[in-house]
């Protein structure tokens, strides 16, 4: 027994990135901790979330509404990556990495969305 957001890749690959992101700002200096740490946080989880709680909708207008919550917070953490570069939280390697990891993840998030 499943739910059937459970089968679908971008829940699984949003999952992944947000485990990769909270891993990440768990390294952010203290005084972050009420600011970019729980932003990007707060951003990251509500990608799954929104995929989730748009799955179980009857209407497909209604998941792409969520698929759009979705695809609004990756863009959301991205910008968070990009305060975190310049605050000199993360190296240039590591922020190419998950900025190549979230270009994909919104491109397939859009492809899913535009099939429905």
């Amino acid at each position: 027994m499943s739910f059937k957001f459970e089968k679908l890749i971008i829940w699984q690959k949003a999952m992944d990135f947000g485990e990769e992101i909270q891993s990440l700002s768990d390294n952010f200096p203290k005084k972050e901790i009420y600011n970019l740490s729980s932003q990007v946080s707060r951003a990251v989880d509500s990608i799954a979330l929104n995929i989730s709680e748009g799955s179980i909708l009857q209407s497909p207008a209604e998941f792409r509404k969520f698929l759009g919550y979705s695809i609004r917070s990756l863009a959301e953490v991205v910008t968070c990556l990009y305060k975190a570069k310049r605050r000199d939280y993360l190296d240039e390697e590591k922020f190419n990495k998950l900025y190549k990891d979230s270009f994909d993840l919104m491109n397939q998030m859009i492809a899913f969305r535009n099939q429905l």
